[in-house]
């Protein structure tokens, strides 16, 4: 296991705001960004996006997201090639991977209903370290109010997993960075 290394992943998922249930469907993206603790920097990314099976990808989503269903018409594949891709750029079984929240709880369940294996074995919630830390008397807060806590500006569109990821990975340098 590569422990001087953090990946971090985002995902976006088909969802509507029109009282459907659920209000969240198939994983439509996924983004990464892989940290090296050592150098303190982001040394790789992708973009990933996914077809989803059963779900289109609603107005509300594409605005929300900047998703239309013609980039998934044109660039996504099946979540299996995604995830066999995932797993060979960024060495999946062989690192920490980690996102904010529960996206590792929703990839897991996407995988089991369509019979996939899990892309890592190990993963880190920051949302849950980042509550730990001294003077945030467990706090719930999003990833970006937690940016601007410890002073990183967002950087890109808010909701592409893409962004989303790297600016995760952004955030765990500063939290893992030596405290003189």
């Amino acid at each position: 296991m590569n422990y001087t290394r953090i990946v971090c992943f985002d995902l976006e998922m088909c969802c509507w705001n029109d009282g459907r249930k659920p209000r969240i469907g198939e994983i439509i993206e996924i983004g990464v960004a892989e940290l090296d603790l050592k150098k303190g920097e982001v040394i790789r990314r992708a973009q990933y996006y996914v077809k989803p099976d059963v779900h289109e990808v609603s107005a509300f989503c594409s605005e929300l997201t900047g998703i239309k269903p013609d980039i998934i018409a044109q660039n996504g594949k099946p979540l299996a090639l995604v995830l066999k891709a995932l797993e060979q750029k960024f060495g999946g079984r062989n690192k920490v991977f980690a996102a904010w929240g529960y996206d590792n709880m929703i990839l897991k369940s996407e995988c089991d209903a369509k019979e996939l294996r899990m892309p890592f074995n190990e993963y880190l919630n920051v949302q849950t370290l980042f509550r730990l830390q001294p003077n945030m008397d467990n706090k719930r807060c999003g990833q970006r109010a937690a940016m601007e806590i410890v002073g990183l500006e967002w950087e890109g569109r808010q909701h592409s997993g893409f962004v989303d990821a790297f600016n995760l990975a952004r955030l765990v340098n500063v939290m893992f960075q030596e405290k003189s």
